[in-house]
């Protein structure tokens, strides 16, 4: 978060609640009893909130002002812009001018900017080369797999790309399977995961040939016997189900059910770590362990691994095998001979459209990673890094006239504890957006209030339900909010909502009564 209440924390730093270390403690402003000043006003209110010089009543409503006084967010920890799309002057405002972390609401000006440049129609395809001559469906040479950054290349569209590679005649290849990634390069910082969790899903970096987000999804199936177990019957290990299809890792599945407990956080119950094969031929290991609760049912359990070529690989010999393939050499990476022959492009290209809706609906942070590195690649920078990304942005910026001096990208999709953005920074690309030709798609890809994505679980069965387009981000130490509402007079209004604050997860109720508050016609 960014804290400079007590002059103990230098402004513009970014800590958590384990940041303090040295003692200091975040200013908690002085309670204030509402139920025995109900006659207060709003500056009333704010004067009683904290004891840092504040503005007008016109900032915040009443009832946003009681719930972040309930969370202990002091004024300066919060940025808001409230403004209709046909108006001049923001309906309210605290702090619009303010650096602070966006999380994962960044991920809006990578998405837009990338529609407004390269169109929703623009394409990702990955292609195969051969180096050498078929004879007989024998590949005498190497088999080249060239990633071209597609955010979605999943592992349905390699089976299916592997199936008509043997419909072409390929059914044994001599050679190695190189992998060619020189698209984008991330080295250092650039490729370093963001958190303590390196094998969590949002960890996950980019690369130029990702495949199924680097990930294994587990389906776990509590209370099913095992029956090469000696284990009591009363006390399985839970099942698993794996996809996709593995081979070169194997599962050491060391759960054991817990019959007494809640769900609760059941992830934060298992733990997960990687042992690498003893010799070239033995298979790495995910070692899964920790008690299960089996009032938890069938649950699916994401794990990103770090090693791009090793996932590859897993995947690849495993779907070539099932396929009837044949492969002589190994899995590695390397670089497109000038002499190499096309053989076969991925019969289902990605559309940048379809990848918007995904990232900002879901939040996928490694597809918004890929997107950046995307509009770098796009402008010529290959192999592209993630500041290439972050200077067509910029340039994108300076061109429409929308000053954003505060502006700091990382990675484009808000896993960061660097990035900054201002709320009114951010209500002006809302703004421009609106305006814009691909003002439908972008809007399309927000997720709708109580109704799906990451807004599903909120403001369910209430009159705004459907009403608001709002991508939201999640930090330690940071809530963000920001998109657009129709209230009940069928006027839009753009909202932006940013907390950073050690209280910041707290934030949440105070957003909802403003999205509320905005509908409700003010």
């Amino acid at each position: 978060m960014i804290c400079a209440d007590n002059g103990k924390i230098p402004q513009g730093e970014i800590i958590s609640h384990r940041d303090f270390d040295n003692g200091s403690e975040p200013i908690m402003c002085d309670r204030f009893d509402f139920m025995k000043h109900a006659a207060c006003t709003t500056l009333a209110i704010f004067l009683c909130w904290g004891s840092l010089p504040l503005a007008t009543a016109a900032e915040l409503p009443l009832p946003v002002v009681k719930a972040l006084q309930a969370a202990e967010i002091p004024p300066s920890a919060v940025g808001v812009l409230v403004q209709a799309v046909d108006a001049r002057a923001p309906r309210w405002k605290i702090n619009i001018d303010k650096a602070m972390n966006p999380a994962s609401t960044m991920k809006l000006l990578t998405t837009f900017v990338a529609l407004d440049t390269l169109g929703p129609a623009y394409s990702w395809q990955t292609r195969a080369w051969t180096d050498g001559v078929l004879v007989e469906g024998v590949l005498h040479g190497n088999l080249y797999l060239q990633g071209g950054g597609d955010p979605k290349f999943t592992y349905e569209q390699l089976w299916r790309w592997l199936r008509e590679m043997r419909q072409r005649g390929l059914r044994e290849i001599r050679g190695d399977v190189v992998l060619d990634k020189q698209l984008f390069s991330l080295n250092g910082k650039a490729a370093a995961v963001f958190d303590e969790n390196p094998l969590r899903p949002y960890n996950v970096t980019p690369d130029a040939l990702l495949l199924n987000f680097n990930a294994i999804s587990l389906r776990v199936l509590p209370l099913i016997k095992n029956t090469e177990s000696t284990e009591k019957s009363t006390n399985p290990r839970p099942q698993l189900l794996i996809e996709p299809p593995l081979q070169g890792l194997t599962i050491v599945n060391q759960l054991r059910t817990d019959t007494r407990a809640d769900c609760g956080e059941w992830r934060e119950r298992l733990t997960v770590s990687i042992e690498p094969g003893a010799a070239p031929n033995v298979s790495d290991q995910l070692i899964l362990s920790g008690a299960y609760p089996s009032a938890c049912g069938e649950q699916s359990w994401n794990i990103g691994l770090p090693d791009h070529t090793r996932f590859m690989q897993y995947v690849f010999t495993a779907l070539w095998t099932e396929l009837g393939g044949q492969m002589r050499g190994q899995v590695r990476t390397g670089i497109l001979p000038a002499e190499a022959r096309l053989f076969a492009v991925s019969p289902a290209p990605t559309f940048l459209g379809d990848i918007v809706r995904d990232i900002n609906k879901y939040s996928n942070n490694v597809m918004a990673r890929q997107l950046l590195l995307t509009l770098g690649a796009a402008s010529g920078s290959q192999p592209a890094q993630p500041a290439d990304g972050a200077n067509v942005i910029q340039k994108w910026l300076q061109q429409r006239s929308l000053s954003m001096p505060e502006l700091v990208i990382e990675n484009g999709a808000g896993l960061s504890r660097v990035e900054r953005l201002s709320v009114a920074s951010m209500n002006r690309l809302l703004q421009f957006a609106w305006r814009s030709v691909v003002m439908p798609e972008f809007v399309a890809s927000l997720p709708i209030a109580g109704v799906d994505g990451t807004m599903k679980k909120r403001l369910q069965n209430e009159d705004i339900t459907g009403q608001a387009h709002i991508k939201t981000g999640t930090l330690d130490g940071v809530k963000t909010m920001a998109g657009y509402v129709r209230d009940q007079r069928g006027r839009y209004w753009v909202i932006v909502f940013m907390v950073n604050h050690p209280n910041a997860a707290q934030a949440g109720a105070a957003m909802d009564v403003l999205l509320k508050n905005v509908w409700g016609n003010l």
